[in-house]
Formats: C-alpha cells, structure tokens, sequence
C-alpha cells in the first residue's frame, strides 16, 4: 500500500529501524543537532487563505477554526496520493509528534483534492496510520472549490493509473494556520521535520 511505502524510510534512519512513526520522530527530535534561530516574518507578502466550510472524515462539520484551539498543518491531497503527499502528510505527522514532545499542541489536516476517492467513510485508516490525530475534510464541489480559491490551490487531473486511480497535480506547500484559521506562513515540503518544527514552535512561543 502506497502509504506503508511512504512510510518506511521516516522508520528506519542513522542505522536504527523503529516500531512506528511516532517512536521514529522522538528518536529524531532526541537525537537532532540545534537549529540556528529563526527570523519570522509579520505578515505574508500576498493574500492567501479565508474561511471554508467543509466536512470531516466523520460526518461532522468543519472550518477554518481548530475546535480545540491548535495549530494547524493544512495540505491539500488526497489519502493515497502517490506522489508528492507521500511527502507532506508523513512530514505533518513527524512535527505534530514532536512538537506534542515539546508542549505544543498541533492539528494536521488534509483537503482533499479528490472527493470522489476521499469520502467521509474511508479517509480515516490511512490518514490515522500517519498520525492519529489527522483529520481529512471533504464536501460538495462548490464548497471544496471555495477552500481552493482561498488557498490558491489549483488542481488538474494529470492521468489515471491503472492501480491508484485518478492522479493529479496540485499544491504541495503546507499551511501553518493559528487556531482561528489565520495563514501564518507556508512550508516547503522539503524541509525537514526539524525544520518545521521549529519554524511552528517559534510562531507558538511568540504569538
């Protein structure tokens, strides 16, 4: 399955394989070097990010707004994306497991870009088997295209292949959004989770 694959090498790193990703991202967060500080910026150079209403992967309806005032890591996907998901959402889960190490409490969560594949009744094994606390939301067409817009997010079905289905080519940046639903900044999925993490842990000690 595309998501164990994706999830293999965050497992087994610096000579050690680990029994889960949690255990794998404490080891990580234990064992890393200091991280220069960071320089945050007070306000994005452009607009980007608004309300949605949307639903989550148990029925129940969903904004912008944390409904237990976390942080949010918001992407846009899909659960079994193939591609650059299997990136970004593992990368989620590390941050969120280790800033939860450092007190800070932090929400990942998944727009889907395909409602046909992502429905209520489906996303929760795999989006559960990257972190428990990652939530997948979904909702009419009209209702996703207002969250696209919002977040610029511009999305084109690439080809189907004949074992995942449909795959397309989307945004890959990650939203850290405050509890209110406030874009703060964007992260490359090619950062580190170490990276991140500081990043998210300097916005918390300094909002």
């Amino acid at each position: 399955m595309m998501v164990g694959a994706a999830l293999a090498p965050a497992l087994a790193h610096d000579g050690v394989v680990h029994k889960n990703a949690e255990e794998a991202a404490r080891h990580r967060a234990a064992t890393a070097k200091p991280l220069p500080p960071l320089a945050l910026p007070t306000t994005l150079p452009f607009d980007v990010g608004g309300p949605f209403d949307l639903v989550d992967h148990h029925g129940q309806p969903r904004s912008q707004v944390d409904p237990d005032g976390r942080y949010q890591l918001l992407f846009f996907g899909y659960a079994n994306c193939p591609s650059i998901c299997a990136v970004a959402m593992p990368l989620m889960a590390d941050v969120t497991t280790t800033l939860a190490g450092q007190g800070i409490a932090v929400r990942p969560v998944m727009i889907t870009v395909d409602p046909k594949r992502d429905q209520v009744g489906n996303m929760a094994e795999p989006l559960g088997a990257l972190h428990p606390d990652f939530v997948g939301l979904t909702g009419s067409p009209e209702a996703l295209q207002v969250a696209y817009d919002a977040y610029r997010v511009e999305i084109e079905h690439v080809f189907d292949d004949p074992e995942y289905g449909a795959v397309f080519s989307h945004g890959s940046h990650v939203y850290l959004l405050d509890a209110s639903g406030e874009v703060l900044t964007l992260l490359p999925p090619i950062l580190d989770a170490a990276r991140v993490s500081q990043i998210v842990a300097n916005y918390a000690q300094n909002s």
